[in-house]
């Protein structure tokens, strides 16, 4: 199998935390289809053999958020954050560096946004931790919070980070959109 030179990001120009980032988004992954098999498992015990699986809705819900801010960093570092383009494309026709300074501008903000949030719900990591604390029915069904809110924490931790390393090849481009920087453009 042959891959396309032009779709390929040559090594230089990769993110330096794609690697890790990519880990972090594929367990997410894994994890999104760990929930399904359980909601399905959950559903076919309800339904088929009245013994529903406890807690699933419980465990699926705070499990959303986790998987979120798992694959942050990954959409971070492959540049597919969502984001309107058109102030971008409409700058980019009339001057390279102004784009380069929305992007570089854009990456800024992301990191403290970012880094903002992984600031303040270490608070509430710590304080689930020392207190304890559960979600769900006491004596029915619990899962601890810490791991919920840890996996929240580090995945706007390294988003942040992302950002901030993301900054030195922004403003190594020359700022154009083309076709290869505007994915809805198709090159006309």
């Amino acid at each position: 199998m042959q891959s396309d030179p032009q779709t390929e990001t040559p090594a230089s120009q990769r993110h330096p935390l794609e690697f890790p980032a990519n880990v972090l988004a594929s367990v997410g992954t894994v994890w999104i289809f760990l929930i399904m098999a359980l909601v399905v498992a959950d559903v076919i015990g309800r339904d088929f053999l009245d013994r529903p699986i406890t807690g699933v809705a419980e465990f699926s819900s705070r499990s959303v958020g986790a998987i979120v801010f798992l694959q942050l960093a990954a959409a971070i570092c492959s540049n597919r954050m969502t984001r309107s383009d058109f102030l971008l494309n409409f700058i980019g026709k009339r001057s390279a560096k102004g784009v380069v300074a929305l992007n570089v501008f854009n990456a800024v903000v992301g990191a403290g946004l970012f880094a903002a949030l992984a600031w303040i719900g270490w608070s509430e990591f710590s304080n689930s931790w020392t207190s304890n604390e559960f979600y769900g029915v006491q004596g029915v069904y619990s899962v601890q919070a810490w791991p919920f809110r840890g996996l929240l924490v580090a995945g706007s931790a390294a988003g942040a980070l992302c950002y901030v390393m993301s900054i030195p090849g922004l403003l190594k481009k020359t700022g154009s959109t083309g076709p290869a920087d505007d994915p809805l453009g198709g090159g006309v």
